[in-house]
Formats: C-alpha cells, structure tokens, sequence
C-alpha cells in the first residue's frame, strides 16, 4: 500500500494592527526625543526677565525646530492609532485626534513667537526691547497651554481608550489616568500665579505623565497591541 503524502500548507498571519501599533510608538517616542533638548535649549536662552542672552540664537532656532517636529510627532501618534481606537470608542478616538490638533498650533504658535525674537536681534536694529519680551511671554503661556493642559487631555483620552480596550498592560494608562489631574493642578496652580512652570511641584505633577507616555510608546513600538476584542477581526489568515 502507497502512501502518499500531502503537501504541507504554510498560512500566512497578516496584522494590520502591528503597523499602527508600530507607527505610534515611533512617534510618541520622537516627541520625547525633540520636546526635552528643545526645553533644555529654551531653558539656558532664556533669562528669568524674559530676555534672550547673547550668542543663543542658534539655540533657538534649533529649539523652534525641535518643537516642530514634536507637534508633528504628536499628530501622528494620534492619526496612527485613530484606525485602531475608534473601534473601542470612535467619540474619544475623533477627540484625540482633535486634541493633538491643537495642542501642535499652540506649540507652533509659541515656536513662531520664539523664532520672531531671533529675527528681531538680528535683523532689526535698535528694537524695543520689551517687543523680544513680549514674544518670550507668549511662548511661555503657549508651552503652558499645549504641552501642559493639552497634554492632561491627550492622558485623559487615550489613557481611558486604552485601559477599556486593554490594547496595553492596564497599569500604563492607568499612570496617565493618574497623573492626569495632578498635572492639571499644577498648571492651573501656574495660571493663577501660584507657583511657576518650572517649580518642583509641576516638575513633581509631570512625572506620572512623562512615565505614562514613555511607557505606551514603549509597548506599542516593541511589543505591539495585546490581544483585544477591539481587534480581533482585523487579524486575517491566507
């Protein structure tokens, strides 16, 4: 008796979701890689009378670029996961999208303001000094506003996507959750005139956030999303 043998059938798992999951890590990532040298430069440029120091304006300008590519970054975490969040709750997700949206005008709102102090130094003679004054100042509120309340937002809503979806380990979001209104606190304690940006209690508030976002995108880019009802018809078998 002959046996024959059968050919062997390889199937292969194609998940879509692994390249959005992929995507928005590499970008939450980048906006930490930009955001923290872009605020160390800013931070030694910049005197406490809103004065910008000489011999800086190249900081500056790398600082400007710096924050640009933050707020792209932070607009592409949110279009990366958009595909993949909407399916747990398409409200939030629409919101992230829109929270990040903003978030970037006002970072490139301050990042204009700050590169106009460099035209006016050196291109300008004898400006108002008070003129390069007010641009600092405008930059300091936006920093405020975008990476500080917006960021509380962005935490807020991907934070709850992604704890009800369970797409990552729920002790992530869970520190975003957290950190959240800490950080919130902090920044209307800021626009109240009760401690300044830089103080140790924002510095203190910031941390659940910063360890939160350092944390998702992590996963994302290394580990990819979890297994989840949200995606569980997106995984397909040839």
């Amino acid at each position: 008796m002959t046996t024959i043998a059968r050919p062997t059938v390889t199937r292969v798992v194609h998940d879509p979701t692994r390249r959005h999951a992929r995507a928005a890590g590499l970008f939450y990532l980048l906006t930490f890689a930009a955001s923290l040298p872009a605020f160390v430069l800013i931070g030694s440029a910049v005197n406490p009378d809103l004065t910008v120091a000489g011999g800086h304006d190249t900081q500056l300008l790398w600082s400007g670029f710096l924050d640009f590519i933050n707020a792209i970054a932070g607009i592409g975490s949110a279009v990366a996961l958009y595909p993949i969040v909407k399916r747990q709750n398409q409200s939030m997700a629409l919101g992230l999208v829109t929270s990040r949206l903003l978030e970037a005008a006002i970072i490139m709102a301050g990042v204009v303001s700050l590169l106009a102090v460099v035209t006016l130094r050196q291109d300008v003679a004898g400006a108002d000094p008070a003129v390069g004054q007010a641009l600092v100042a405008v930059r300091d509120w936006t920093f405020l506003f975008g990476p500080g309340f917006m960021a509380c937002f962005n935490a807020v809503l991907l934070g709850t996507l992604m704890y009800k979806s369970g797409l990552v380990p729920r002790v992530i979001p869970v520190m975003g959750l957290i950190g959240a209104p800490l950080l919130f606190a902090a920044n209307t304690a800021t626009l109240l005139g009760h401690n300044e940006q830089t103080s140790a209690v924002t510095m203190l508030a910031t941390v659940p956030i910063a360890f939160w976002e350092l944390s998702v995108g992590t996963w994302m880019l290394v580990k990819g999303f979890k297994p989840s009802p949200v995606t569980a018809n997106l995984t397909k078998v040839d």
